[in-house]
C-alpha cells in the first residue's frame, strides 16, 4: 500500500471542474478549501463505476471538513464530505 497523499490537518482545495458525466464531488464543494480529517481507505472511483467501468481504479477516500461559510457563504457549522483523492489539490 502506498503512503497517503494527504495527512490529517492538511489544507486542501477541491478541483473546480464540471465533467459531462457523474461525479461524487458535489457542485457546491467544487473549488472550495477544506481540511483533511482522516483517510478512510481506498475505494473504486465512483465516477468511472457510474460509466460502467467494472474494474475502476481504487483511490484513497478522505474525510474533508469544510466551513459552511466556505461552501454557501453563511453558517457557523461545518460539513464533512468523503472525497476521492483525485478531487483534491494541495493548498
Amino acid at each position: 500500500m502506498t503512503e497517503d497523499r494527504f495527512r490529517p490537518g492538511a489544507t486542501v482545495r477541491t478541483v473546480h471542474h464540471d465533467p459531462p458525466h457523474h461525479t461524487r464531488l458535489p457542485r457546491y464543494a467544487r473549488g472550495k478549501t477544506g481540511t483533511v480529517v482522516e483517510p478512510e481507505g481506498p475505494a473504486p472511483l465512483a465516477d468511472l463505476r457510474a460509466q460502467g467501468v467494472d474494474d475502476a481504479p481504487r483511490e484513497q477516500v478522505y474525510a474533508v471538513r469544510f466551513a459552511a461559510r466556505e461552501l454557501w457563504g453563511e453558517g457557523d457549522h461545518h460539513v464533512v464530505l468523503d472525497l476521492f483523492e483525485s478531487y483534491l489539490e494541495e493548498r
